[in-house]
């Protein structure tokens, strides 16, 4: 009788069965256990001492696992991505418009990125670390830097690392880079959406310039009403120019021109 040779399992493998990790080398479970902690220690900070009012997470409950951007104003560098990944679990947990209990923080949901200033994630310190792995994109800004205005060549690699992270789940995206308010919206958002044509959902937060500093670490205002809002997914045509998708940016995330006028 012929015996045949059982094949022999590599270590290397192995390893990639076992471990998993995210396109940019981020362990799962790691990363998993990161947010799950993360959420545990700020749930207070953004539903107790504060208190978030969410809209339209019905737009969210049919959404793919991946290929989505969501495009949103911003006014801090961290809080108003906290609440918006807090959002994001409680939707995985069949939960709509609140985040009243806590649950997902059990399974929090792993595939959420969102696009960061490489300057903010490289800064000293554990805090800028750990948002960092819990799902950063890194690029860099072609017009500001270390607090000052600058002109420099457009950060190359941007476009592939957001392609990366939209071929593995969500992608928060803020088309202004910047916290300021009414601020012109970056081409690069628009190139995106024309190239790689994600399912685009706008956000328009609010409440969070005035509960906390720039960075969103620490309090300002206590008692703060902080607002989340999802609207319905923008549509493209095949045709539209950058222009126009830059407009449509803007005024879907309440950005606008006019919308400036009107605030002032």
């Amino acid at each position: 009788m012929k015996l045949h040779k059982i094949p022999k399992i590599k270590k290397g493998n192995l390893k990639v069965k076992i471990i998993k990790k995210d396109p940019f080398g981020n362990i799962l479970i790691f990363k998993r256990i990161l947010i799950g902690v993360l959420a545990t220690f700020t749930y207070g900070r953004i539903n107790i001492v504060n208190k978030l009012k969410v809209e339209g997470t019905e737009y969210l409950s049919d959404l793919p696992s991946k290929n989505v951007l969501f495009i949103s104003n911003h006014q801090t560098y961290y809080a108003d991505v906290i609440a918006l990944y807090h959002i994001f679990c409680s939707v995985k947990w069949k939960f709509r418009n609140t985040i009243g209990i806590p649950l997902y923080m059990l399974i929090p949901r792993v595939n959420t990125y969102y696009v960061a200033a490489e300057e903010t994630m490289k800064e000293s310190g554990l805090i800028p670390k750990i948002f960092s792995y819990a799902g950063a994109v890194t690029v860099r800004r072609s017009w500001r830097a270390k607090g000052q205005n600058v002109s420099r060549g457009a950060d190359r690699s941007a476009p592939e690392k957001i392609k990366k992270a939209l071929d593995h789940g969500w992608v928060v995206n803020f088309p202004q880079g910047t916290t300021s308010p009414y601020a012109p919206i970056r081409k690069g958002t628009a190139n995106i959406i024309k190239h790689y044509n994600p399912i685009v959902v706008p956000i328009v937060i609010d409440g969070f310039r005035r509960a906390f500093d720039k960075k969103g670490l620490f309090f300002k205002k206590r008692g703060s009403t902080l607002q989340v809002k999802f609207k319905k997914p923008l549509q493209f045509s095949e045709d539209a120019t950058i222009e126009e998708i830059t407009s449509a940016i803007a005024e879907s995330i309440e950005q606008s021109k006019e919308k400036k006028s009107r605030a002032t």
